[in-house]
C-alpha cells in the first residue's frame, strides 16, 4: 500500500467515525482534516469535495457485498437457495449497518439524491450476479426458459427493493423484514420455476 493509498484509508476513517458521531451534515472537510493532522487545503488532493468522500465510504461497503455475492453464485446448491441467500444476506447485512450506525442513513439519502447515478451503477453490477444465478437454474432445469435475462433479473430487484435500502424497512424489525422477504421470494420463485407460465395481459375494451 502507497503513501496516498495510506492517506486516502486515513480520510476515509476519520470521516466514517466523524459521520457516524455526528452526522453527514455536521460533519465538515475541515473537521476530518483535523481529524488526520493535516491543512483543510491538503484534504481537497485526495477527495474533492465531501460528498466524493461518501460515495468512496458506499464503494467499500459494496465491494465488500460483491465479494460476498460472487461466493454464492459459485456455490453449488440450488439456484432458488442461491437466489435466497443472496437477498437475505443483503438484507442483514444492511439493517445491522445501519442499525449499529444509524446517522449513516443520513450519508445514504444524501448520496440518494445527489449521485443517483451511483445507485444506478450498484443495481447494475448486481444483476450481474443475478443473472448467474439464472443461468444456472436454467441450465439445471429448475428455472424455465427466461429469454431476457437481464430484464428478468431487474424486475427481481424491483419486487425486492423494500427489503435493498434501509429508508425502506419502515423501522420493521429483522425477523419481520426476513418474514416479508421469504414470502415475495417465494412468488419470485414461483415465477421462476420450471412449467410457470406468464399469463397474457387482457386488455379491456373500451
Amino acid at each position: 500500500m502507497n503513501d496516498t493509498t495510506d492517506t486516502r484509508q486515513q480520510i476515509l476513517e476519520a470521516a466514517m467515525e466523524r459521520i457516524v458521531h455526528y452526522g453527514y451534515a455536521k460533519t465538515t472537510m475541515s473537521e476530518i482534516a483535523r481529524d488526520c493532522n493535516m491543512s483543510a487545503g491538503n484534504i481537497y488532493r485526495f477527495f474533492a469535495s465531501k460528498l466524493d468522500i461518501a460515495e468512496a465510504i458506499a464503494r467499500k461497503f459494496n465491494s465488500e457485498l460483491y465479494q460476498t455475492y460472487a461466493g454464492i453464485c459459485r456455490q453449488s446448491d440450488s439456484a432458488a437457495d442461491r437466489l435466497r441467500r443472496f437477498f437475505e444476506f443483503s438484507l442483514v447485512r444492511t439493517f445491522e449497518a445501519f442499525e449499529e450506525k444509524d446517522k449513516l442513513i443520513e450519508l445514504a439519502e444524501t448520496l440518494s439524491d445527489e449521485r443517483p447515478l451511483f445507485f444506478n451503477e450498484q443495481l447494475a453490477q448486481e444483476r450481474v450476479y443475478l443473472v448467474q444465478i439464472l443461468e444456472a437454474g436454467i441450465e439445471s432445469g429448475e428455472f424455465r426458459q427466461i429469454e431476457h435475462k437481464d430484464e428478468t433479473a431487474e424486475m427481481i430487484q424491483a419486487a425486492m427493493m423494500k427489503f435493498r435500502f434501509p429508508q425502506l424497512f419502515s423501522h420493521l424489525t429483522l425477523p419481520k423484514l426476513k418474514r416479508e422477504l421469504a414470502g415475495v421470494m417465494n412468488l419470485v420463485l414461483a415465477g421462476l420455476s420450471a412449467g410457470a407460465a406468464v399469463p397474457e395481459r387482457k386488455i379491456d375494451k373500451l
